[in-house]
Parts: structure tokens; C-alpha cells; sequence
């Protein structure tokens, strides 16, 4: 069976995850993280994305990006991983795959999802046991999101202005959303429909999404084949 295509559409939020190869470390040192956030900030701008969040853990990191091109997305990582992965070889005098196959992603649902994914994401850390709170860890969003640092890399989502009407107001909010962290239903939902690639929404906008793509961007639901029952 061939498999998937991804599920990309311009204009939506992407919730995306890239793993190292059988959950091996991707990062050595702290140059190997900041070079990962150069390449995606270069090459951002270069193929029009707009990153919103992201975390990068040891073995995998995560963004949420919103590409403005059909193949915006996709070149992207594909330059970040190939250029990423000739110096990590070279400084660790290693060679082959570093990636686990192809990056994960599908579209999230703006209204319900983004904020909740960008807490999710920001969260990883915490829920690794690193730190006791997300504002401790240094290789994510979560600082430029409640005004410890400034982060050129991200474009800040309309709905993240929406928090405040200034920037202490919507440092502040942000913070109490975070506080809050998600619940385990959302946790789930997030991490499946990312590495499932099924699109994550409302049965309405699901509907509405694959009006624009002959991709599914949903699960067959099983139909009960009542010659078993019988």
C-alpha cells in the first residue's frame, strides 16, 4: 500500500514533529541547537512560513508553522534537514540517517487548536521531567511568548495578539494558559493527529478542509460487518 501523502494546505496552522532515528539524540551542544534555529529561521523566510512556536527536546523537536504556499512547508524542512544533518555527521564524525523517515505534521483547526498546541508545545519540556516549568527551558518559544527575550524566528499568530492589547497584557494571559497546560484529551489528540497526519478540528471544519484536497484528510470511520455478529 502506498503510503500517505502529507497533508499541507496554505493558510492553515501545521502542527509539526521530527524525530531522530530509533529516538537517538539529534543535539550534542548547545551549537547544535542554535544552528537548528538559524536553518529554520534562513529557510522560514526563504520558502514564506510563518513559525509560531516550536520546542526542541533531545531526540525530536516540534513546530507549528503556517505555510503560505502549497510546497512552502515541505522545502523547508527538507532544506533544514539535509543541511542539518551534513554538520551533525561531520561534528560528530558519524554517518547515515539521522532523521526517523519522513517529518510528521497535519493541519490544526486555528480556533480551537492553535493555542492549545502552542501550550502543548511548550510544555514537552515539563512533561520530560528537564524542568519544573516551561519558562526554564531555553530551547523554546515559551520566553519570547511571555517577554524574557526576543525571538526573531517567530511570527506571532493573530491570535496570540488577540490575548491583550499590550504587550504585558498578552505576556500575562499567555502565561495563565500555560499555567493551565492541557488536558489529557487534548494532549492526545494533538500528538495522534501529528503523527497520524489526519487533520485535527471540528467535524465541520474537517468537512470544509477536504473540499480543498482529493488527499483524506480524515480517518475511514469502520463500518460493522454484521455477518460477524450473526
Amino acid at each position: 500500500m502506498a503510503r500517505l501523502a502529507r497533508l499541507t494546505l496554505p493558510g492553515h496552522p501545521h502542527h509539526i514533529i521530527q524525530r531522530g532515528n530509533n529516538r537517538q539524540p539529534i543535539f550534542a551542544t548547545a551549537a547544535d541547537r542554535q544552528l537548528m534555529l538559524d536553518l529554520l529561521e534562513e529557510n522560514a523566510r526563504k520558502f514564506n512560513v510563518a513559525i509560531h512556536a516550536y520546542v526542541l527536546m533531545d531526540n525530536h523537536f516540534h513546530l507549528l508553522a503556517t505555510p503560505q504556499t502549497a510546497d512552502g512547508l515541505p522545502l523547508m524542512m527538507q532544506a533544514v534537514g539535509r543541511r542539518y544533518v551534513r554538520y551533525f555527521n561531520d561534528s560528530q564524525k558519524r554517518s547515515g540517517t539521522l532523521w526517523e523517515g519522513r517529518y510528521k505534521s497535519t493541519l490544526i483547526q486555528t480556533e480551537r487548536y492553535l493555542l492549545a498546541c502552542m501550550v502543548y508545545i511548550d510544555l514537552n519540556p515539563v512533561r520530560a521531567g528537564m524542568v519544573a516549568q516551561a519558562r526554564e527551558y531555553t530551547w523554546s518559544s515559551h520566553a519570547h511568548y511571555i517577554g524574557l527575550r526576543t525571538d526573531k524566528l517567530l511570527t506571532p499568530h493573530p491570535l496570540v495578539w488577540a490575548l491583550g492589547n499590550t504587550p504585558f497584557a498578552r505576556e500575562a494571559a499567555y502565561a495563565e494558559l500555560v499555567q493551565a497546560g492541557v488536558n489529557a484529551g487534548q494532549q492526545q489528540a494533538l500528538t495522534d493527529s501529528a503523527l497520524r497526519g489526519w487533520a485535527l478540528g471540528e467535524p465541520e471544519f474537517v468537512k470544509s478542509l477536504q473540499k480543498l484536497t482529493t488527499r483524506r484528510v480524515s480517518k475511514r470511520r469502520r463500518t460493522t460487518d454484521f455477518r460477524q455478529i450473526i
